[in-house]
């Protein structure tokens, strides 16, 4: 077996041991035809409602793996993590259920929606940095000097595998899926997903979506090494910033993702306010990202069967009000 080879078919199986793991814990969450894509495309387009998972996003599928797999020592001491929001609200939540407590660290600029959610699950929010790989650096470093466990948003095998449960649901619904759009930042979605996808049929082609503002796993794939660059302010907060050096996701992602498709502010507001407005599901900018990215595409995808990860749906309010009244101007 390949080194190649090795890393997708360990993830995957990886992602089946946490589906077991994980049974109970987690919501399944629909993945649903939508009538005015696939019209508007010529394609058969399916969207995977994260969105409604609890906390409102992916994040607790590898949140909840991850802790699953600590005993009982490592959760008396707590955990930290470090967050734009949705991670943080999902180790909170994973952890209230499972008696655990912690510390959330998240950048400055992290929207008030996210931040309520992951007190509003008992977590105890601290600020610091103002792009996610020095909250995450700074959180590492927390964790250690205080004994605690630090549980990464997407640099750690299970939070990784846990992600790949979603991939797991798409193909138990849609088996002859021909091609899947994510949204990326660390890369721990796609890694997951597209680890699961790749040992079901080789052939579904995998999209990795990224803002303009912060295309990082993208021009680090194009590097072949992990490239620091600075981020830009986006509406897709949820993946914005930095990559972890050595982060396990990076040959994974070089590995499971046929193509990245780099969008713009413009096509994030656009998509977010097309799939709102037809589908009546409130999204947040990461999953406007991966919309975006499939509408961009959409000369190559006639009469195929398409999926879109539509991966959370906190989104504050001013944020949501401002791209809504952009519609009428």
């Amino acid at each position: 077996m390949t080194p190649s080879v090795s890393i997708v078919s360990r993830t995957a199986a990886a992602a089946a041991a946490a589906a077991r793991r994980t049974a109970g814990h987690l919501a399944r969450t629909p993945l649903q035809r939508s009538t005015a894509f696939s019209a508007a495309l010529d394609a058969d387009v399916w969207f995977k409602l994260e969105n409604r998972q609890t906390t409102g996003s992916f994040k607790l599928r590898g949140a909840t793996n991850r802790l699953l797999t600590l005993d009982d020592g490592q959760l008396a001491r707590g955990c930290v993590a470090a967050s734009s929001g949705n991670h943080g609200a999902a180790v909170a939540c994973a952890m209230r259920s499972l008696g655990a407590s912690g510390i959330i660290f998240v950048p400055q600029r992290t929207s008030a929606a996210k931040i309520e959610k992951i007190s509003r699950y008992g977590g105890d929010v601290r600020l610091f940095g103002t792009d996610g790989l020095d909250t995450e650096e700074h959180a590492r470093e927390y964790a250690k000097e205080k004994g605690m466990f630090y549980l990464s948003p997407y640099n750690d095998e299970q939070v990784v595998a846990g992600q790949g449960t979603c991939g797991i649901e798409i193909v138990e619904d849609l088996p002859d899926v021909d091609a899947v759009f994510v949204a990326v930042g660390g890369g721990g979605l796609v890694g997951g997903v597209g680890a699961v996808l790749k040992a079901h049929n080789a052939d579904i082609r995998i999209y990795g979506c990224q803002p303009l503002a912060s295309p990082v796993m993208a021009r680090s794939v194009e590097a072949g090494e992990i490239v620091q660059m600075p981020s830009q302010p986006t509406l897709s907060d949820g993946t914005a910033g930095g990559i972890e050096r050595g982060a396990m996701t990076f040959p994974l992602n070089q590995l499971v993702v046929d193509d990245w498709l780099i969008v713009d502010e413009a096509q994030i507001a656009d998509a977010m306010r097309t799939f709102m407005d037809s589908e009546g599901e409130v999204i947040e900018g990461a999953a406007g990202v991966a919309i975006a990215g499939m509408l961009a595409l959409r000369e190559h995808l006639a009469g195929k069967k398409v999926a879109a990860i539509i991966c959370g749906g906190n989104i504050a309010d001013a944020t949501l009000d401002s791209i809504r009244c952009a519609q009428d101007e």
